[in-house]
């Protein structure tokens, strides 16, 4: 049988001192009142009277000093002199142990405590916290750490919520913020307020209008390249990203969205595109528009759509992606015959049809002119009953328009989703200051946590419901204006109206091209 010899330890895990050794561990205190009241001391001068004495009657420990904050809250530890030169000294060896009262005395931001924690412990130097009887090296200090570490995110998130009171207020007034220096079409008035720059607005009108004719992003900035037209400020050569950015500024429609990001980590003030994490106010006419509100939702949609779409956006292929087969599903893509020939011909047909030389689907080879030509007769056909299909969007835009039942499940969850989250939260905080076996705290937190996962999902799908109600009637708003506003007849193929009014066309077998409108109507016409 193998001999085995047990070598005891000879270092204080805890103070990472030779566990026989006579030298001292230095120990200083931290102590800040702020206007709060303190629940244990009277004043100033009371706190640093009683760490004095209670580092110096302890025959273990040589009493360093007493690093004060006075009239300073803790929230953050940029402003905090005592406590960050405290830091400072700690990191340079001149200190073992810092004593302080609690956790909330420490440092009232989770992100900061976390922090400062993590870099003493690095170097060796030990917290102890009074309150909660914790030494931030041992076993129940690294637990807090762990607790604080889970909470961060959701501290931060918390804090980004509580933002300045003028912040807040000037938000909730609909005060909007121009950046005049990157924003085409608009300068500040004598009055303060936005004015358009005439000369500029036509520049926005005609990216509008371009990419509702079927220009792509790419081909606008090209054009205005070519046109030798600078983009804000005369900075020579336009970029997709500003096109991008004009496209999607609800501010040339008259509106604005503030608050569209914020702060989510106050240590490295990095902020996010919010996505619902806090309050955003949308305010409606705040300054005169350069785009109509249904122009501007029109360019929304179809931007949606081209990046929906399985096929890469074309604008040569007025049909790209919007015409599909009726046999199999697929899509109809433009096809080349004769290419070196004189009798070059380029053909519409499913780009499914042959797979290894087999014919797939039945549905016919077109032309171009085939689809344009069905498309007139279609959109004259729908023309006859004009007063009858604007009452029916209205009744449709009527009925999206009723968000009551939606909203009511959406309050239920989200208190269901509250409620759960007090229930976490009131748990990590009985386990980091009760001591309780882990494995069955674990358990039950497991537990809780899917519960709240599960009920977090369904809140984001009831969300997303609601989102998708919102944009079937801006949809239905602005083919409503569309539809009251167009040509009384067509006389000949028109690409404008084609992507204003067509949501995608069925090709059949029996030759028939059915178009379905963005309301959902349907005409099917025969192809010659």
């Amino acid at each position: 049988m193998a001999k085995i010899t047990v070598i005891p330890s000879t270092i204080d895990p805890r103070t990472r001192l030779p566990q026989f050794s006579t030298k001292k561990r230095r120990v200083c205190a931290y102590a800040r009142v702020s206007t709060d009241s303190d629940e244990q001391f009277t004043s100033y001068e009371a706190q640093i009277d009683y760490y004095t004495k209670f580092i110096q009657t302890n025959p273990e420990w040589e009493f360093v000093k007493v690093y004060t904050d006075e009239g300073i809250t803790g929230t953050s530890i940029k402003r905090r002199e005592g406590f960050n030169s405290m830091i400072e000294d700690a990191l340079d060896g001149k200190i073992d142990l810092i004593v302080t009262k609690s956790v909330s005395r420490f440092a009232r931001n989770t992100v900061d405590s976390l922090s400062t924690i993590r870099k003493l412990k690095a170097k060796g130097v030990e917290v102890y916290f009074q309150k909660e009887n914790i030494y931030t090296l041992d076993s129940k200090g690294e637990l807090l750490v762990t607790i604080m570490s889970s909470l961060a995110q959701e501290e931060s998130r918390s804090i980004s919520e509580n933002v300045t009171w003028g912040q807040r207020k000037a938000f909730s007034d609909g005060k909007v913020k121009f950046t005049y220096k990157t924003m085409l079409g608009y300068e500040k008035g004598p009055d303060g307020k936005p004015m358009i720059v005439e000369d500029e607005a036509k520049l926005v009108r005609l990216i509008y209008r371009l990419y509702l004719d079927g220009k792509t992003i790419r081909e606008i900035v090209d054009e205005l390249d070519k046109t030798g037209i600078p983009s804000k400020g005369g900075k020579g050569r336009w970029h997709i990203t500003t096109i991008n950015s004009i496209l999607r500024n609800e501010k040339y429609k008259g509106d604005a969205l503030l608050q569209k990001k914020f702060t989510v980590d106050f240590l490295e003030h990095k902020t996010k595109k919010n996505e619902g994490e806090i309050p955003q106010y949308y305010v409606e006419g705040s300054h005169p528009a350069i785009i109509e509100p249904n122009e501007w939702e029109a360019v929304q949609l179809e931007m949606e759509r081209r990046s929906k779409s399985k096929n890469s956006y074309n604008s040569r292929n007025p049909f790209a992606s919007k015409v599909i087969c009726g046999d199999c599903g697929g899509v109809y893509g433009m096809k080349v015959w004769h290419s070196n020939q004189p009798n070059r011909k380029e053909v519409f047909q499913c780009n499914k049809k042959f797979t290894k030389g087999k014919e797939i689907c039945k549905t016919p080879t077109l032309q171009p002119d085939d689809i344009k030509e069905a498309f007139v007769i279609a959109f004259n056909t729908i023309l006859i009953n004009k007063d009858g299909i604007i009452e029916d969007i209205e009744m449709m835009i009527e009925t999206l328009c009723d968000f009551s039942g939606i909203d009511e499940n959406l309050e239920r969850q989200q208190l269901e989703v509250e409620m759960i989250t007090d229930k976490l939260r009131k748990m990590v905080e009985e386990n980091a200051s009760v001591a309780q076996s882990q494995e069955e705290y674990l358990k039950k937190y497991d537990k809780l946590k899917a519960i709240f996962d599960k009920e977090v999902n369904k809140l984001e799908e009831l969300r997303k419901q609601k989102t998708d109600q919102i944009s079937k009637k801006k949809a239905m708003q602005s083919y409503l204006a569309t539809f009251t506003t167009a040509p009384e007849y067509l006389t000949e193929w028109n690409e404008s109206v084609f992507h204003a009014f067509i949501e995608f066309v069925v090709i059949h077998q029996d030759k028939e091209a059915e178009f379905v409108f963005k309301n959902g109507h349907k005409i099917r016409v025969a192809i010659n």
